[in-house]
């Protein structure tokens, strides 16, 4: 656990910095600084901050994901080339292989993941900030960044009679309040919806018809129902500010997607089609889109010209 504290403590301090300045900008603009809503924002900013930093990964994320697709059809003939064969010597040739691909492609399985795996240290970092703030506060100490009265402004804070600091577990028994039940239960739906629609229409609009028949996508659909259930489950352990954060983001994934689709679609998926016809409808050229593989212009053959016949020519006799 010390290990995992000496991990999280400079990502904690950087949240609780980040949420500090926002939090001093909205009182200079005339906020109250013990409102639950100012608060609210400053976690917002958090998203948009966090968010807007991870764009450049973003983009390499499409770039792996488009590289994944294309090499669908080469990786489903090396599986039939080793199909059957289970020596070490296969399977080590196999993944050999599949590496060459990957580095062909400029792609790999994990590249997809890498947004949110950069995420969760903020994540967990936030977690464990907002989760200390109500024994930080009686205990009149600091949490990363946060000042003794930061946190005891945060730990009074609410939002429609919620404790930004109070989850839906422990609002149960003697600390029985409805607010934070009913709003705890919102913004589960919320966050896990949200998650549950970006995944989905990338899915339904964004995929072709190839990597929608790939081991990858099968794979892809059961995450689809799993993901979202495990942060509901999950979610009802999480502070109303942690719900906050991720449900903000997540709405933040879903915009960006949909400007990805309408904008850089994936080539050969639906969304591409519906793109190359609103073009055509506004008479603008065609465009290569992310990852779409070059075409080579074809070659046209010369043809002889008619009419004229090669006259054979008389050999030379050797002297």
């Amino acid at each position: 656990m010390d290990f995992f504290e000496t991990i999280l403590a400079p990502f904690r301090w950087l949240v609780s910095w980040i949420m500090f300045m926002f939090h001093e900008g909205f009182t200079f603009l005339g906020m109250d600084p013990a409102s639950g809503w100012t608060w609210v924002l400053s976690i917002v900013g958090l998203v948009v901050v966090i968010r807007a930093a991870l764009i450049p990964v973003f983009v390499k994320q499409i770039k792996a994901q488009r590289g994944m697709q294309a090499l669908q059809p080469d990786l489903r003939k090396l599986q039939q080339k080793y199909k059957g064969k289970t020596d070490q010597l296969s399977r080590q040739a196999m993944t050999q292989e599949q590496m060459a691909l990957y580095k062909k492609h400029g792609t790999n399985p994990f590249a997809a993941c890498l947004p949110i795996l950069i995420q969760m240290p903020f994540f967990f970092a936030l977690f464990t900030v907002l989760n200390g703030i109500s024994r930080a506060s009686e205990e009149g100490t600091e949490i990363g960044a946060l000042s003794p009265e930061s946190v005891r402004q945060f730990d009074d804070a609410t939002i429609f009679g919620a404790p930004l600091s109070s989850t839906f577990l422990g609002s149960f028994g003697a600390n029985w309040n409805a607010s934070v039940v009913i709003l705890s239960v919102i913004m589960i739906i919320a966050m896990t919806a949200s998650q549950f629609i970006t995944q989905k229409q990338i899915m339904a609009k964004n995929m072709s018809e190839e990597a929608m028949q790939s081991p990858f996508m099968r794979q892809q659909k059961i995450m689809l129902y799993i993901l979202p259930l495990v942060f509901g489950i999950g979610g009802i352990n999480f502070p109303i500010g942690v719900l906050v954060y991720w449900t903000t983001t997540n709405i933040w994934t879903m915009a960006q997607q949909f400007y990805v689709i309408r904008r850089m679609p994936t080539p050969g998926s639906p969304a591409a089609k519906a793109f190359a016809e609103r073009r055509a409808k506004k008479g603008l050229p065609t465009v290569q889109l992310l990852g779409e593989r070059k075409t080579e212009p074809a070659i046209e053959a010369v043809p002889e010209p008619r009419g004229q016949r090669v006259q054979p020519r008389k050999k030379r006799k050797k002297r």
